[in-house]
């Protein structure tokens, strides 16, 4: 049982190639959409605007755009046969709640899905034994072609539940042409999150040949408007930066059928509603879009409600974050002065096993350096993260931590998600 401590004090705040296997499929059946980037000036120092403000709402002619498959599931016969029985106890069990019209059926094993060879040679390899439960109700909904409502915790397996069925989506369609965005767009909160879900993309898109590319600020935008333009089958995006991107016209949403809006409730949480709006109005109408989050607040559900259509919903747990009940929470309730001598002994007592590392998250930037600098004097091999380090020295602290190198690692809430996917 791994162990948490939180210190309370009573005042202080501080993404073309060729396929085997027949694995790309039929598609639009007509051509797709052209033309190179053009569009604006770049990186021209804007005042007094709003998020997108340069954009323009395109004009969606359905008629005349072309047909793209989204369906790609079929039930196996040891699904079709569950018994609702089996099925609401795989329910109860798994505190798993499902809802909207003509929901698929779980699947209780990675042989039911009825994923391509090449994403089922990519699951072996990990020795993973059965789905998560977010992917067991998941991964029918999103390859069925739905658009879904996701919530379930941090660490649940959210980010295979819609990169696996994209990967089958991408591999149905026309391939990408000169000048074509992506076709699939996932939409995160932090550069952290984006860099993660594009290890993941990268791992189990290689057999497909599938390109990804990984765009967010604090971090040069020649490389990224490079990978962009040589095609990326999937864009893993900052609302700000993508922005940027689009008001410059160094790619466009016009190919984009398959969007992904990934920890939604945090997006929200970071204002980045207006930008969120201004990406979704880029995207054809007709696009399946996948909403994914830990939380379910009104706003959230406000913003599913607007941008997707005839959705299926799935909830593990509770609809709040909670305590993970795998974790040993202890509450040390203490003055600030007391802190320093307390934290100090607890990591004497976690840090006696060398294999033992520890995330220690404060509220400022300030802190968060004092308390690093503090640490190492006192000959702790503590690295610290916050939104004011620069992205290769946020990439080197993550690489130290991962690899044990640094076995303490001090963070604000840009480490809060995603940081163990």
């Amino acid at each position: 049982m791994r162990r948490s401590s939180t210190f309370s004090s009573f005042g202080g705040r501080d993404r073309q190639g060729n396929m085997s296997g027949g694995a790309r499929g039929g598609g639009f059946g007509g051509g797709s959409s052209r033309g190179g980037f053009g569009g604006s000036g770049f990186g021209a120092q804007r005042k007094n605007t709003q998020p997108g403000e340069r954009l323009r709402k395109p004009k969606w002619d359905m008629a005349k755009m072309p047909r793209f498959e989204k369906n790609f599931y079929t039930e196996h016969p040891a699904v079709v046969n569950r018994s609702p029985q089996e099925i609401q106890k795989f329910y109860i069990e798994k505190q798993i709640t499902v809802k909207g019209r003509n929901c698929p059926r779980p699947v209780f094993s990675f042989d039911e899905v009825g994923f391509p060879d090449y994403v089922m040679e990519t699951l072996r390899r990990q020795g993973w034994t059965e789905p998560t439960f977010i992917q067991a109700q998941g991964w029918p909904m999103a390859l069925s072609g739905r658009d879904v409502v996701g919530i379930a915790q941090t660490g649940s397996g959210k980010t295979l539940s819609f990169m696996l069925p994209a990967i089958v989506h991408i591999n149905h369609q026309p391939y990408l042409e000169r000048g074509d965005g992506p076709i699939c767009l996932v939409v995160v909160p932090t550069r952290e999150l984006a860099q993660q879900v594009s290890e993941v993309a990268t791992e189990f898109g290689a057999s497909s040949k599938l390109r990804n590319v990984c765009v967010y600020g604090g971090a040069p935008k020649g490389p990224q408007i490079r990978d962009l333009e040589r095609g990326a089958e999937i864009c893993i995006a900052t609302p700000g930066r993508l922005i940027d991107l689009l008001e410059a016209g160094k790619t466009n949403l016009r190919r984009c059928t398959y969007l992904v809006l990934d920890e939604a409730d945090r997006m929200l949480d970071m204002g980045f509603e207006p930008q969120i709006r201004k990406i979704v109005e880029q995207v054809r109408p007709d696009r399946q879009t996948l909403m994914w989050s830990a939380t379910w607040p009104k706003e959230v559900k406000l913003l599913a409600e607007e941008f997707l259509h005839d959705y299926v919903q799935i909830n593990v747990g509770a609809l709040q974050l909670h305590a993970n009940h795998n974790i040993l929470q202890i509450v040390d309730v203490c003055s600030e002065e007391e802190k320093p001598f307390k934290l100090n002994r607890l990591l004497e007592e976690i840090m006696g096993e060398k294999e033992n590392k520890t995330l220690i998250f404060v509220e400022t930037k300030r802190k968060c350096d004092e308390l690093t600098r503090r640490m190492r004097k006192d000959g702790w091999q503590a690295v610290c993260i916050h939104g004011d380090k620069s992205q290769p020295e946020r990439d080197w602290v993550l690489h130290e931590f991962r690899q044990g190198k640094a076995a303490i690692l001090v963070a604000t809430d840009v480490a809060s998600r995603g940081l163990g996917r």
